[in-house]
């Protein structure tokens, strides 16, 4: 392990210069331009080096990162893929780069051209009648979505005011719905983690306005009666949800619409290509069936005569939820995921996810020998494991996850799904080979057998990154931020302005 990076203040030395500041071409006095409160009253303290020093400091610490174009990174439900470099390329284009979101629709063509396209690709594989790209995030686009649920029910007349949401969903699923208000009803799974059916039919009435689904589950399981439970849904006037976010394991393969679904959001972060750990720009586009189009967000691309425009007036989608987003979402993050269709190709797509489900099920077989199998059937694009079987040697899943970070990988989601008890889950992604698959799998059983043999050293670690294992929730709720060195405090007031006040 190198040593702890030190501050740049740790390395200054006075006099040291990295650049030499001109002077102001302002003659008056900064006194007399900038109010006394708004002064400090003491020069700052910053630090004096080098350039060579500052370009040493920050390429050690862009070293400390971790990130997939470095290392596997196999985070469940997360979808950490490989990124194309040709997908930054096409983003970082001239044309797409510098265009303005308020220029005239003439001088944007191309890029409303592009966006148009991947709606009409998006419907084509979601088996919708329309999308919005708005949404920013997989959470954007649910509540995207129950929004416009909920506009189309009071459109209708209905008061229904019930989200029945199962167990195996993803969390971001009730907290959505409850954020719109509406009264949230978990519908629990079987002991093989499928949806309990008689305890969806026991809860489906008629305030039943939507019924969300994650499909694959977070189990990494189909559920194989989504046809039946869309079916009965609708028969008691309730609309359905997906939620597409794992979608990796469907593209190409299954069209929601076909299921019956009214409704979906897809991570194209996720499923084309961006990686979005660290809380990154995301895309999380919303599709409907032909009778939800009317309340889709403004603005919409509109082709009029082979011209493209960019509407948003509610006179002309008098019916709309309004605006969700500034423009036309994160164009960036939209242009990356419509370069990474365009690359593959259809089959390309289909191809990309049953490469998904079979390096999923390859991990899946490997593990199931060193950990209790949650279900002994193929799963998706995930493989979830329960690690119960370290409590023999008095460890847990995080004690397995804090050792794998020693071997260079990133630790898997634990934890997660909650109805697993210690549990792991593994996403690998298409974009793995089976030697990575076969070395990271061979890690785990050399953990493993540490375990049986000296499980202090899966207690204390990790052991070689930059920090060791940190208090958590200390981390979480007390986290150090700034550099606790600088002679004044920035104070803000409610009326907007602001001081530095002496210490």
């Amino acid at each position: 392990m190198n040593p702890p990076e030190k501050l740049l203040v740790d390395q200054s030395v006075p006099g040291r210069r990295a650049a030499r500041i001109p002077a102001s071409p302002v003659s008056q006095p900064l006194e007399k331009l900038v109010p006394a409160h708004l002064l400090r009253k003491k020069k700052p303290r910053l630090p004096e080096v080098t350039e060579f020093q500052v370009v040493r400091h920050f390429t050690r610490l862009s070293h400390l990162n971790f990130s997939i174009d470095a290392n596997f990174y196999p985070l469940g439900s997360c979808t950490m893929k490989y990124n194309p470099k040709v997908n930054d390329a096409i983003s970082a284009l001239p044309g797409f780069r510098l265009s303005h979101p308020l220029a005239p629709d003439a001088v944007n063509q191309g890029i409303l051209e592009l966006l148009f396209d991947l709606e009409q690709w998006l419907c084509k594989m979601a088996g919708m009648d329309a999308f919005t790209l708005h949404p920013a995030a997989g959470a954007h686009g649910e509540f995207c979505g129950i929004l416009i649920a909920l506009a189309y029910h009071r459109s209708k007349g209905h008061k229904k005011n019930v989200v029945l949401v199962p167990d195996s969903a993803h969390g971001t699923n009730p907290a959505s719905a409850a954020m719109a208000g509406l009264s949230v009803v978990q519908v629990k799974s079987q002991p093989n983690g499928h949806i309990d059916m008689a305890d969806f039919r026991s809860k489906l009435n008629d305030d039943v306005a939507l019924v969300m689904m994650t499909l694959p589950n977070t189990l990494g399981l189909f559920e194989e009666e989504t046809e039946a439970l869309t079916r009965e849904a609708h028969a008691k006037g309730a609309l359905v949800y997906l939620d597409g976010a794992n979608f990796n394991a469907l593209a190409g393969l299954i069209r929601p619409g076909d299921l019956g679904f009214d409704i979906c959001h897809i991570n194209l972060h996720k499923t084309f290509s961006t990686p979005h750990g660290g809380g990154g720009p995301g895309a999380g586009p919303v599709g409907v069936k032909k009778a939800l189009e009317p309340f889709l967000p403004v603005p919409r691309v509109i082709k009029e005569n082979g011209v493209f425009h960019l509407r948003d007036s509610k006179h002309q989608f008098p019916q709309s939820i309004g605006q969700l987003r500034s423009f036309a979402g994160n164009t960036g993050i939209l242009i990356r995921a419509y370069t990474y269709m365009l690359s593959l190709g259809e089959n390309g797509v289909k191809e990309m996810s049953r490469r998904a489900i079979l390096n999923a099920n390859y991990v899946r077989v490997r593990l199931s020998k060193l950990f209790k199998a949650v279900l002994n059937e193929p799963c998706m694009h995930e493989a979830v494991f329960s690690g119960v079987t370290l409590h023999d040697y008095g460890l847990k899943t995080l004690d397995l996850a804090k050792r794998l970070l020693d071997y260079g990988y990133y630790a898997p989601t634990i934890y997660f799904p909650l109805i697993v008890p210690e549990a792991l889950m593994i996403e690998p992604t298409e974009t793995e080979t089976p030697e990575t698959l076969e070395e990271f799998c061979n890690t785990i059983e050399k953990i493993m057998e540490e375990a049986k043999t000296n499980p202090t050293l899966l207690q204390t670690a990790p052991h070689t990154t930059p920090v060791r294992r940190l208090d958590e929730v200390k981390a979480a709720r007390d986290p150090i931020l700034k550099w606790d060195g600088w002679d004044e405090t920035l104070v803000f007031h409610a009326g907007h302005s602001a001081h530095f006040q002496n210490r």
